[in-house]
């Protein structure tokens, strides 16, 4: 089947990055929590390749805005990060060549017609807070983060339409104090993952606080990773499993983001189990007030779920004593990240935030397909021919059209990435870039997929020709 694919007016063509997965760890006042597990721990990192050079962003942003600007993009997200713009960490205090770094991104941006996003947090916290203060368990690295955005604020607040607080947030929580995928790499650690939630949703809140007092022109949102929880069968039991996946690992960040409020089976359960947060109500008021203008939403996989059959692993509370993951058979799967891919899920997400969260503004912030090996699909002309990404997007951008058309409230789309980039320690295992990154070389070659987003977002929309219809 053959049909044409179109987007709204003005619809936002771009891609997502971060600053430390790009700029480099150099340069830089402090260290960030990655950067410090990469100097612990090398060996961890795929082919033990770490942050200190990533695809020098730093150096190479006003080239690499120019090549963007050549694939099509009107908008790009990146990251401030926390420790380089920051010199004294207590007093919010900036760093002069920082300062010189992100005027320079800004003013190379608008020069190319290009949209900034800049976020606030992308897992980078200084590592210094965490062995100094316990990172997101602390209430007072809640106060830190409110002035290092201050500083960020007022140094680039009437120059940036676009602000975001943080990056996927539900991965602080589950990566570092839940499963052990990220640094600091606990295991087991329930409860804290639970008061790291709620902090994080009260930093948030604070920076959205601190952004309307200052009247700044702009909007100010969050992005965050949606994975919806599908049930393995409509069972009691799967179907309860399911609510309560969602409730944690979703709606932990999109209830207190949009409406203001924590999900009330949530809170009743931790609650129950003895394992609810502290706070106060004049938090949870700051928390009620200050909601986002609109809402940046990653997706790569859903989440499958059933009833757990099994006694959990863990001494301590965990949320796995609720659910279990479970793979459904002959699904479709990225088998470089032992990902399902499931393009019906944008759409999925699109009517649940028309129905249930006031269809507020929001765009698909990051989705992309990650590849081991890329080398092996490179022409005679040295140029990656990359059509299982085009046609990954293809499928998701159908998807979200037909959302769009039945009146979702969505206003662009980011691939991840732009360029080839630095991924904690899956380093440059798997590459999701439109664009190429020698590392021997930092040379930059735009893929096939580059050349085709180019053309989507110059004729908003594309010829849709997979062979199976969206319904």
């Amino acid at each position: 089947m053959v049909k044409q694919i179109a987007f709204p007016d003005k619809f936002w063509w771009g891609a997502a990055s971060s600053g430390p997965q790009s700029e480099g760890d150099f340069n830089k006042a402090h260290q960030n929590v990655m950067d410090y597990w990469y100097q612990e721990s090398p060996t961890e990192f795929f082919n033990q390749v770490g942050p200190k050079l990533a695809s020098d962003f730093f150096e190479k942003y006003r080239d690499d805005l120019r090549l963007m600007k050549q694939i099509g993009f009107n908008s790009f997200r990146t990251s401030i990060q926390w420790s380089r713009l920051i010199k004294d960490l207590e007093t919010g205090e900036p760093d002069l060549n920082a300062i010189d770094y992100y005027n320079g991104l800004i003013d190379a941006a608008k020069k190319n017609g290009i949209e900034l996003v800049l976020n606030l947090h992308h897992f980078d916290l200084p590592v210094e807070l965490l062995q100094k203060y316990g990172g997101w368990e602390s209430k007072k690295v809640v106060e830190l983060f409110v002035k290092y955005a201050q500083t960020a604020l007022e140094l680039f607040g009437d120059k940036v339409n676009y602000w975001t607080t943080f990056n996927e947030p539900m991965v602080i929580p589950e990566a570092g104090y839940l499963y052990g995928f990220h640094y600091p790499k606990y295991v087991g650690k329930g409860k804290e993952a639970m008061q790291v939630i709620y902090n994080i949703n009260l930093a948030s809140a604070r920076v959205i606080q601190l952004y309307k007092q200052m009247k700044l022109k702009g909007q100010i949102g969050i992005i965050l990773n949606l994975t919806p929880a599908y049930p393995r069968s409509n069972s009691l039991e799967d179907l309860a499993a399911s609510e309560i996946v969602d409730a944690l690992f979703n709606r932990s960040f999109l209830d207190p983001a949009v409406k203001g409020s924590f999900p009330k089976n949530l809170v009743e359960l931790l609650e129950k189990d003895g394992v609810l947060w502290q706070g106060t109500k004049e938090e949870l008021a700051i928390i009620q007030a200050n909601t986002v203008d609109f809402l940046g939403v990653n997706y790569y996989h859903p989440k499958r779920v059933k009833a757990p059959g099994k006694e959990a692993k863990y001494s301590a509370w965990m949320p796995d004593k609720y659910f279990e993951e479970w793979q459904m058979p002959n699904c479709r799967m990225n088998v470089y990240r032992g990902w399902e891919i499931y393009p019906k899920a944008v759409y999925d997400i699109a009517m649940n935030v028309k129905k249930n969260y006031g269809n507020i503004p929001w765009f698909i912030s990051e989705n992309g397909m990650g590849v081991e090996g890329e080398e092996r699909f490179i022409d005679e002309d040295g140029r990656i021919q990359d059509d299982y990404r085009i046609n990954f997007y293809k499928e998701h951008l159908a998807w979200l059209a037909k959302a769009i058309d039945e009146g979702s409230n969505c206003f662009g789309y980011h691939t991840w990435t732009a360029f080839d980039c630095w991924s904690w320690n899956n380093a440059y295992k798997n590459r999701y870039g439109l664009i190429a990154v020698d590392l021997e070389n930092q040379k930059r070659t735009i893929k096939k997929s580059g050349y085709w987003y180019k053309k989507v977002s110059d004729h908003n929309g594309f010829t849709y020709d997979l062979d199976y219809e969206i319904k």
